[in-house]
């Protein structure tokens, strides 16, 4: 059969055509690869899975804090210290999760009896877990009451637990990071729920660690398995099964210690007083206006947190009370600055994740500052394998870094030291830099100056501070392993992507 050159030609440019439609429809899918085309998740091309329809969220407990750039510092008109160790800075902090709420001894109760229950025969861990109600002591006022009664009396359980060391509180915030995921995990039915277990007589496993189960070695009788996602891999056995991944995006991330900068900038919500991107008016306290009384009609002259008014007067005159705390108060106790935060100015002191320098302000990035840290790397008990050591409470045991960059295959092998910066020479790598440009002298300490590598930020203000201190700028700072009846703490997580940013910007 004979075709003409008018029909032909048309035929194969239309047939040409569609294929590259059908290409660059591809490219634009999001269930296919936009440099190769190949389809994602599909177990005839090796099962690569691409979840782009995971949503982030807070995990519990968390506000959302959209980043932005503010002057560190800024809020700080005097200093009455004469301690020159808050330079106004203009930095840039990341978006990232907070508590709306300091953590209260309800919270910490039940962080003590997970202790308890699965740990019975461990009587060092609960009792390095319990706060110090010591810190109420005074030699000449009588707060023994407290001591006894602060802590576990349910009148206070929703009121902030103190005595807390920095230490505790970030052995807290990984505790608090694997329970949050395994309970994820029973909920969803990747592990076997609590019912189920209790029909069955089984007790949860109390080794759960989500890196551990991340690098898969968390197994046994309590997982179930039966909604966990299904394996797309070439040569996986048809609906087989496998164990949830962190591209799946169901865990959490790790709850931490907010930073000094997250922090203060958290505490200011500036978002209140900003228009088009333009800050309108500044801020001394979380809320507006250079007081600490309340504007409104109904609370005028109420003061708007927990803090010590004058010396001998800690909440006001009997029948008008002005804050109503003599000590601490709830931890949702007044109004919630911009960001929906709670008592981040008064009730206690909070400690933040920052080594205190004098002089940070001057040393630091100006994107997500921060000084301290120890850069630790996993211990392998096979490296061959990549399993992971454990100590004795099935957590991934740590080890200093040994270089500054990923190391080849074959000095991971041979545990060579490298340091990057002199091109190779075998030198040990430095892997604590909290002491970085400002190195501390260990000679001095306790002579000259309490300052050293574990000394640690507290920000906010407490029940027994003046107002000055309620101004997010202000900085103090204590040893690590020291508690107070006058700190606190509240946790914060990193957000992952940027739900706030809106691309529509760069739109033509």
């Amino acid at each position: 059969m004979m075709y003409s050159k008018k029909i032909l030609i048309p035929t194969l440019c239309l047939a040409f055509g569609l294929l590259i439609f059908s290409s660059c429809s591809k490219s634009h899918n999001s269930n296919y690869s936009s440099k190769t085309g190949v389809k994602y998740n599909d177990p005839y091309n090796g099962g690569l899975q691409i979840n782009r329809k995971v949503k982030e969220a807070p995990g519990p407990g968390l506000v959302g804090i959209e980043g932005g750039t503010f002057v560190m510092g800024g809020s700080l008109n005097e200093d009455l210290g004469y301690d020159y160790d808050n330079a106004k800075r203009r930095v840039t902090v990341a978006s990232f999760y907070i508590d709306e709420t300091e953590v209260s001894n309800a919270d910490w109760l039940e962080y003590l009896q997970w202790i308890a229950q699965s740990y019975p025969e461990d009587g060092k861990m609960y009792y390095d877990a319990l706060p110090d109600s010591l810190v109420w002591r005074h030699p000449l006022s009588y707060n023994e009451p407290y001591v006894n009664l602060y802590f576990r009396h349910p009148s206070f359980q929703d009121y902030p637990v103190v005595g807390v060391s920095w230490e505790q509180a970030n052995a807290y915030c990984q505790w608090r990071t694997d329970r949050v995921n395994e309970h994820i995990l029973r909920e969803s039915g990747v592990l076997m729920d609590y019912k189920t277990m209790n029909s069955q007589q089984t007790k949860p496993e109390t080794g759960f660690n989500t890196e551990l189960y991340l690098n898969g070695q968390i197994r046994g009788e309590n997982v179930d398995g039966k909604n966990m996602p299904k394996d797309n891999s070439i040569g996986a056995a048809k609906d087989a099964r496998r164990p949830v991944r962190m591209e799946d995006g169901v865990l959490k991330q790790p709850y931490r210690l907010p930073t000094e900068a997250e922090w203060e900038y958290a505490a200011l919500g500036l978002i209140g007083n900003s228009f088009q991107g333009n800050i309108q008016t500044a801020r001394t306290y979380p809320w507006d206006g250079l007081g600490v009384r309340s504007a409104q009609r109904k609370s005028q002259g109420k003061m708007l947190a927990n803090f010590k008014i004058t010396s001998g007067n800690n909440m006001g005159v009997a029948g008008n009370l002005n804050d109503g705390g003599d000590i601490t108060v709830p931890v949702r106790a007044y109004i919630p600055n911009d960001f929906g935060l709670y008592n981040m100015a008064g009730n206690v002191n909070e400690w933040v994740s920052d080594v205190y320098r004098q002089l940070s302000f001057e040393d630091f990035e100006d994107f997500n500052p921060y000084r301290g840290h120890v850069f630790m790397d996993n211990q392998y008990e096979d490296a061959q394998t990549r399993t992971l050591a454990k100590d004795e409470y099935g957590r991934p045991i740590k080890v200093p870094a040994k270089a500054a960059r990923k190391q080849t295959w074959e000095e991971l092998q041979q545990a060579k030291t490298i340091d990057s910066i002199n091109m190779g020479a075998a030198t040990a790598y430095d892997h604590d830099v909290r002491g970085y440009l400002d190195e501390e002298q260990k000679a001095l300490f306790g002579k000259a100056t309490l300052v050293n590598d574990k000394s640690r930020v507290y920000k906010g203000g407490s029940w027994n501070d003046r107002a000055y201190w309620l101004n997010p700028a202000t900085r103090r700072f204590a040893q690590q392993d020291q508690s107070s009846a006058m700190i606190g703490f509240r946790c914060a997580m990193t957000m992952v992507g940027n739900i706030y940013g809106p691309a529509s910007n760069t739109r033509r």
